[in-house]
């Protein structure tokens, strides 16, 4: 595989002492998807790292730690820097997939607790693994700031735990920090059933929060226009996010739902396209317009790295040309924008969906309908738009003197 990479120069790299890892890493890459200058330059950054290590085996074992040693170059220049800390995070995924990464030690005095308390959201709760990981998040870190070194978990106090929800409350909003109060409530009551503190501090105040307590962010038209018309669809990259962009606007679609389409949604033929509603754990089949067409096959033409084995539409543009994630979508979403001019602070992705579902509210479309598109379980969570269609209402006010504005406010 050395040969094949370096077909000129792959002396350096079949006569190294840890030749056998690099062409171990090198198969690896190049089933992950790297190839070309992006592949022999990991190759070169780990070549010139594990040199000068010693004995290097295909069965060494590096724990995480070890591997931000062996990485951490002299500050030649930050970009260097990043270079290298990009093939370290490789070589971790790599070693990881071999089973050759060792678990990182933890000096942590409440190791021992927080590794009983994530086996209790485990084993007791079946939390899934996202959701035990932000409650050991919280723990972690209320017990960072509540308990000094030279104190104990007994001796914690309700005003440390006030304390710590009011700096929290100070760098998030409200929606936010009721979820790090779930979360503090919970591993107090662990921490009293134990008999690790002296009384039940876990009842605390949350902050309240109203459902739909603020109208949906939508776009107008004529912005979700302009900001398409400035995307520069002569790059890769500007000719996919003008694919995504159009698919949530004109169709409503969440990025859950960009990402989870594949090759094998689109139906050239019949001209329409099969959407995974992951909400509503429904199927979704939508008529593709001829505009609609002509920018998917404009992207698969142009915009679309040839991948073989990838099945997925929309796949990053960096190696490995893998899925893109919803955080992509969102953040396609910030750097168009941004671009654009349009200066809308305070939008988001999900503000094309709404100028989608507006948009056929103005048209006369039932909301019923436009709830079926949008794959909401229940009415009510559509007819939140209706407040913003500011127009209607005012066709439904009182004139100013009217027999009934008289009536209602006692001039009869």
């Amino acid at each position: 595989m050395l040969e094949q990479i370096f077909p000129k120069g792959h002396q350096p790299y079949t006569q190294s002492p840890v030749t056998n890892v690099l062409e171990d890493f090198a198969n690896w890459l190049v089933d992950e998807g790297y190839k070309g200058t992006a592949l022999r330059r990991h190759l070169f950054r780990l070549q010139q790292t594990l040199e000068g290590v010693g004995n290097v085996t295909t069965e060494s074992r590096f724990s995480a730690e070890d591997l931000v040693r062996l990485f951490a170059i002299p500050p030649v220049n930050p970009q260097t820097q990043k270079l290298y800390r990009h093939t370290q995070h490789r070589f971790e995924r790599f070693l990881s997939a071999r089973g050759h990464l060792l678990p990182v030690s933890r000096n942590d005095r409440f190791a021992t607790f927080l590794d009983a308390y994530r086996d209790s959201l485990v084993n007791q709760r079946g939390f899934s693994p996202s959701t035990v990981r932000n409650h050991l998040r919280t723990a972690m870190t209320f017990l960072s700031y509540a308990v000094p070194p030279e104190a104990s978990l007994a001796e914690l106090s309700i005003q440390a735990v006030d304390c710590f929800v009011a700096l929290s409350g100070q760098r998030m909003n409200r929606q936010s920090l009721q979820q790090v109060v779930a979360h503090l409530r919970s591993f107090l009551l662990f921490c009293y059933t134990r008999g690790d503190i002296r009384e039940h501090i876990g009842p605390i105040d949350t902050p309240r929060t109203y459902r739909e307590e603020l109208p949906p962010r939508a776009l107008p038209w004529r912005n979700v226009l302009a900001l398409l018309d400035s995307i520069d669809r002569s790059s890769m990259v500007g000719c996919r996010n003008h694919a995504i962009l159009y698919l949530m606007a004109h169709y409503g679609l969440r990025p859950s739902e960009i990402v989870a389409l594949r090759l094998d949604s689109i139906d050239w033929a019949q001209r329409t396209m099969l959407v995974q509603q992951r909400k509503t754990n429904s199927e979704l089949l939508l008529p593709l317009s001829v505009q609609a067409t002509r920018i998917l096959k404009h992207y698969l033409n142009f915009g679309r790295p040839v991948v073989h084995g990838r099945t997925e539409l929309f796949l990053r543009s960096h190696r490995p040309a893998t899925a893109l994630r919803c955080t992509a979508v969102s953040e396609i979403y910030r750097s168009c924008m941004l671009a654009s001019g349009l200066g809308q602070t305070g939008s988001s992705a999900y503000s094309l969906r709404h100028a989608f579902a507006m948009r056929l509210l103005n048209r006369g479309v039932g909301v019923k309908a436009i709830g079926d598109l949008l794959g909401h379980r229940s009415l009510e969570s559509t007819c939140v738009y209706l407040r913003l269609q500011t127009e209607v209402l005012r066709e439904v006010g009182l004139p100013l003197r009217s027999p009934t504005a008289d009536i209602l406010l006692g001039r009869s």
